[in-house]
């Protein structure tokens, strides 16, 4: 006989921008991000029995997100994805864990005339600010936050050798290289019992995004890296030093190769080894490289 194992519903690729206006400076800060709610409960019957009594509907789901970032904070995200998320368990009953995700888009303050615009911004790449909460009936909040879509890439500073040949096996030995990756990195934080401990936490949710950023970036452009795996582990390691309250770290990084163009052919040109100018970018296939680093 079938079975109903797993089950979660709700609404997805819900915009949201808000605009928060200080009358006294005049200056506005713009919240631009794409919500997406997942709940999940005592909802069997909507699957099985066609009986719709149990949905609450997805309309509902998207006008609720709209109603909640008016009441409340949407900065850190962290918070407003826990009382988004802690909404929805207390105001159903039969509804038991609700999974919120919340992308941020980037917008950057203008600068004109060398002085931050009040109300002027633009889009500075395709990098987001990610926060997942699944708020848990009895258990509590568990929150992950996360880059992604950083792009880097340096010229040098990175090498790839010494790694397992067979038969199978045509990639050169390379002692100089460029390195490029799209950066997505989470990071976990220990299980916090409801929206008022999320709250004594406030602080540390942007301080510890910027600092996994800042570190990030930093061991990437200065790390004489023996492969994206060390490097990689090493921004993990100092992304825990960093934040107490972080109980893993998570990489995935994908290598956009750049390789070398062989001009030998045209007159003797170089352009290989210490004479390579012009490289061709590479779309695919790409290495992809992850890892978690815990305490």
């Amino acid at each position: 006989m079938p079975k109903l194992a797993a089950a979660r519903y709700g609404k997805d690729n819900i915009r949201v921008c808000k605009v928060e206006r200080d009358k006294a400076t005049k200056t506005h800060i713009v919240v631009e991000m794409t919500v997406c709610v997942l709940l999940e409960g005592e909802i069997e019957a909507s699957y099985t029995e066609a009986d719709n009594s149990v949905i609450v509907a997805t309309d509902t789901i998207k006008n609720t997100t709209y109603i909640v970032a008016k009441q409340n904070p949407v900065t850190p995200p962290e918070l407003f994805a826990s009382i988004l998320g802690t909404h929805f368990i207390e105001t159903y009953k039969h509804i038991h864990i609700a999974h919120i995700k919340v992308t941020i888009h980037k917008w950057t303050r203008m600068m004109i005339d060398g002085k931050p615009h009040p109300h002027s911004f633009f889009r500075d790449g395709d990098e987001t600010r990610i926060v997942e909460a699944d708020v848990i009936e009895g258990k509590g909040i568990e929150i992950r936050s996360a880059i992604s879509g950083l792009l880097v890439l340096k010229s040098t500073g990175s090498q790839f050798h010494s790694f397992v040949r067979n038969d199978f096996t045509t990639l050169p030995d390379v002692y100089d290289r460029i390195l490029s990756t799209s950066v997505d990195a989470g990071w976990t934080w220990k299980t916090l019992s409801s929206v008022d401990e999320v709250k004594k936490e406030f602080e540390k949710f942007d301080e510890t995004w910027t600092k996994a950023r800042d570190i990030t970036i930093k061991t990437f452009a200065e790390d004489s890296s023996a492969s994206v795996q060390n490097t990689m582990y090493k921004m993990g390691e100092q992304t825990l030093a960093a934040a107490s309250s972080v109980e893993t770290v998570d990489y995935s990084l994908p290598n956009k190769h750049y390789f070398e163009i062989d001009l030998s052919w045209h007159h003797g040109l170089k352009n290989t080894g210490e004479d390579a100018e012009v490289y061709a970018p590479q779309s695919n296939p790409n290495g992809l490289i992850k890892c978690t680093v815990t305490r």
